[in-house]
């Protein structure tokens, strides 16, 4: 069956993002159609801040009427595991993963939105290494270290794509629905890169620059980075069969 874009879930992460949470949500609604937005899914835990919990609330609050936008207390651990409930809960053709932080730039959402209704077979994601794009903010050694990874990681998947580990891209959502997701940190981000992948689904890049957030802590330290590797080997060489989610018998 060839898909069709019809509209689309942005899943939100948040842990102590205050108004970049709100610049985030409110730049994708001042800049997108509403008939293209499905729903917007702010993820939250029980270690967000009260802060972040009071700002995504009076969002709720002020597009209720609007918007299909929403809270959600994930119960799986982590970022991962609260973008994952949110891949098996979103109801969109396609869904958005990005942050509320800022290090992804709410304004490429109505880009993305564009570019899947032209190609709604592909994953559309961002590239911060792209001609022309830039990063703000980025010690120089992390940029030594993303440029090296990328290249290695391309070279074992027999990719030409500059920019894994930029979580920021539309994808199917029944795709998405249909992947056996692993990781529950960091690492879950490159994994929704790599399984794709894997399959053969086809990619197309944008261009996008990246600045540093402006508030709160990154809940990925330096060191972490280097469980990717695991990640990286671990999907290269499972079975295609492992990948799929597996329908249960009763």
């Amino acid at each position: 069956m060839k898909r069709e874009f019809k509209n689309v879930t942005v899943l939100l992460p948040a842990m102590n993002e205050t108004y970049s949470l709100r610049e985030t949500v409110e730049t994708i609604l001042k800049t997108c159609k509403p008939e293209d937005i499905a729903e917007l899914i702010l993820l939250l835990s029980k270690k967000s801040t009260i802060e972040c919990i009071e700002v995504a609330e009076k969002l709720c609050e002020q597009y209720k009427n609007d918007y299909n936008i929403f809270i959600h207390y994930q119960t799986l651990p982590f970022v991962g595991g609260a973008v994952r409930e949110g891949i098996k809960m979103a109801k969109g053709s396609h869904l958005i993963l990005m942050s509320t932080d800022l290090e992804t730039d709410p304004k490429l959402v109505c880009r993305f939105i564009e570019e899947a209704k032209k190609s709604p077979d592909y994953i559309i994601t961002a590239s911060r290494w792209m001609k022309g794009c830039s990063f703000k903010g980025y010690s120089k050694i992390k940029l030594i270290c993303n440029f090296i990874f990328q290249k290695m990681v391309g070279i074992l998947y027999g990719t030409r794509l500059t920019d894994l580990t930029y979580a920021f891209r539309i994808f199917p959502t029944d795709l998405m629905k249909r992947i056996h997701w692993e990781e529950l940190k960091h690492p879950f981000f490159v994994e929704t890169a790599l399984k794709p992948l894997r399959l053969k689904v086809k990619f197309l890049e944008i261009p996008a620059s990246w600045k540093a957030r402006t508030e709160g802590e990154s809940q990925n330290s330096f060191f972490a980075n280097f469980r990717y590797f695991g990640t990286v080997w671990h999907v290269r060489f499972c079975p295609i069969r492992e990948i799929l989610e597996q329908k249960q018998t009763t």
